[in-house]
């Protein structure tokens, strides 16, 4: 594993749009820690952001993963490039004809996958950390370990969209056409949500069980939204009569069917190399 960890990087290492996207990419999360920042007035109102509590233990955990992971474009950018760059400088055949097999090749490319979201994860727990300890009210142990598990819902969002990524790259080989059809991949699981909920399950919630079996909206369901969750968010819903009764947590058949994605992907990036003469 360590020599085809070795073989991945040494090729990133030379591509210097990689390394700007990485770059790039760890520079983005640093920046959450300017939301702290965020302070205005209105008239003789004093606001500042990082005293309203978003980063309280443990809300933080769910805050700082959800907007993180917004920022795995740029990660998916440099995947998708991995595998088309292969077959534009004929890496691939040279691997192969060194003695890499097929097998080899595609597992140094899922390794290279869950080192980077190993690396993220890490990168993103001690920004959180940082924040929490410097702004949190509550800074008891017990508190700051709530709640530490979206760090691994985030961790397995990122191995299964990269994932997702490695496949399309193997795919359709040029990285715009790849990235394109993860845009138009997006569209057809929001149309489909709509025309299921439209003409075919127009009452209850099978649309919406349906849906969560889908790739994108499957990892979706891994990070929930925790806008609703904050406390002046309820605040003002109660003042205009609506409640949340929304279940934030992540349940373990999200992670079943995001891992189950997972593989398939893997195995079908691997299964599309062996038939391809290359």
């Amino acid at each position: 594993m360590k020599r085809l960890l070795q073989i991945e990087f040494i090729k990133l290492w030379n591509s210097r749009s990689s390394k700007i996207l990485i770059g790039a990419y760890f520079v983005l999360l640093c920046l959450i820690t300017l939301i702290a920042a965020i302070k205005f007035d209105i008239g003789s109102i004093h606001f500042n952001l990082a005293e309203q509590g978003i980063f309280n233990f443990p809300y933080i955990w769910h805050l700082n993963t959800f907007i993180a992971a917004f920022l795995k474009i740029f990660l998916a950018v440099v995947i998708v490039s991995m595998m088309s760059n292969e077959y534009s400088n004929k890496t691939i055949k040279q691997n192969l004809i060194d003695g890499l097999s097929k097998k080899e090749f595609v597992l140094s490319k899922f390794l290279t996958v869950v080192v980077f979201s190993v690396i993220s994860t890490i990168f993103i727990a001690v920004v959180t950390l940082i924040l929490g300890l410097i702004y949190s009210d509550f800074k008891t142990f017990s508190i700051i370990t709530t709640d530490i598990d979206y760090l691994f819902a985030y961790f397995i969002k990122l191995v299964g969209f990269f994932s997702f990524c490695l496949f399309l790259g193997v795919l359709i080989k040029r990285s715009a056409f790849a990235l394109g059809f993860l845009i138009l991949w997006q569209i057809i699981e929001g149309i489909t949500y709509g025309v299921l909920k439209k003409y075919v399950f127009t009452e209850g919630n099978t649309t919406d069980y349906i849906m969560d079996l889908f790739p994108l909206n499957s990892m979706s369901n891994l990070l929930k939204e925790p806008v609703s969750k904050f406390g002046a968010v309820k605040a003002v819903a109660n003042q205009v009569g609506e409640t949340f009764t929304k279940d934030y947590g992540t349940h373990w058949y999200e992670y079943f069917i995001v891992i189950v994605w997972t593989l398939i992907f893997v195995y079908g990036s691997l299964a599309l190399l062996k038939k391809r003469d290359l």
